[in-house]
């Protein structure tokens, strides 16, 4: 009789509390991310969610108390099992956690991207070197010794006949000839040891002196930027498009959109709980790189110049951000309505703008 009644009371008092307006209600909302959207700076946070949130709810005279989470799955979690009322952060919209029947999303508040981050490496003698074996370089030569051999092999054919003593009549050294006299024609040097005497060499020579300054200006233009690279040493990690990252030692902070997204690429993660701490397993080598999102990537290079680190030339994929609510909340509707708001006014382009220019 006393337990059914303690219950009831329970029941009472949490219908009474949910039935409250929701401005008279001290909303439980939790925070988990990373700068540049969650900033925690002593006893005060700041950061593009935490900025928006307030806005967010300053127009809805919301009252709340901030909570911080360890990550965005226990966050989620804690909305899920009603001991948070909002998630605050760079939380993906993921249709993995769309899937989740507790909880529901707000409108977006803010368009990503997943970044990776990668080491620079120091130039070796031998990446260097690399520079000269490189396709661009192999293909130009090869494409010339061919031509050279045709136009040798031309010229020998027209002149092997009557002009024996400067292309003799035996393949080899005829061919040999041949190639000599291509050559010298090619770089304009001309020692005039050998010339063709027929009409149809002459014409084979004149034609071979017009491609000659195309070949010249496409196998110059090709050993210069060789040259170019040598000299500055500008050579980077290996990773220069998505693919190359499967099966790679990859770093991920747990329990974001960045593991998905290297669970479904294939690569070995290696998680850790904070974006420091990932940063710090490429720095020490034992990663390769680390998936996360490009703004927060961005603002860490940002305030850390002395990281021999860069991030990718490439994009993973686009995702929204928004704030985590349990499903069929009542804070649903206002908060899509003062987010849409902010966003044609431009407010949130400004807050973004400010932490990462």
């Amino acid at each position: 009789m006393g337990f059914s009644r303690r219950w009831s009371t329970v029941l009472l008092i949490t219908a009474l509390t949910q039935a409250l307006p929701l401005q008279a209600r001290e909303l439980r909302v939790g925070v988990s991310g990373s700068p540049p959207f969650v900033i925690q700076e002593g006893a005060s946070d700041s950061g593009i969610s935490l900025d928006i949130w307030r806005r967010v709810a300053e127009e809805n005279g919301f009252n709340y108390t901030l909570l911080p989470q360890k990550s965005p799955k226990s966050g989620i979690t804690a909305v899920e099992q009603g001991r948070l009322d909002v998630l605050v952060g760079p939380i993906s919209i993921t249709s993995k956690r769309l899937a989740i029947p507790g909880v529901d999303f707000t409108q977006p508040y803010y368009l990503g991207k997943s970044g990776v981050l990668l080491p620079i490496q120091p130039p070796s003698a031998f990446s260097r070197l690399q520079v000269f074996f490189g396709w661009a370089v192999i293909s130009s030569v090869l494409v010339l010794l061919s031509v050279l051999l045709v136009v040798g092999s031309l010229i020998w054919l027209a002149e092997r006949h009557r002009n024996s003593e400067q292309f003799p009549q035996a393949w080899l050294p005829g061919i040999c000839s041949g190639m000599w006299f291509a050559v010298v024609t090619l770089t304009t040097v001309g020692y005039g040891d050998k010339a063709p005497i027929t009409r149809t060499g002459r014409g084979i020579t004149a034609v071979w002196m017009v491609i000659s300054l195309i070949a010249v200006s496409s196998l110059t233009a090709s050993l210069a930027s060789a040259f170019t690279l040598f000299l500055s040493g500008a050579t980077e990690a290996a990773i220069s498009d998505p693919q190359q990252l499967s099966g790679r030692r990859v770093a991920v902070v747990e329990g974001t959109s960045g593991m998905e997204l290297a669970e479904r690429g294939g690569m070995r993660l290696l998680p850790k709980p904070t974006l420091a701490a990932a940063a710090d397993l490429i720095v020490s080598g034992k990663a390769e790189a680390l998936i996360f999102d490009r703004p927060a990537l961005r603002y860490y290079l940002k305030n850390n110049p002395q990281l021999e680190l860069r991030l990718a030339p490439f994009t993973l994929s686009e995702e929204t951000y928004g704030f985590v609510v349990k499903a069929n909340s009542p804070l649903r509707t206002p908060l899509d309505v003062s987010i849409l708001k902010l966003q044609r006014q431009g407010k949130v382009k400004a807050i973004a703008d400010q932490l990462l220019d």
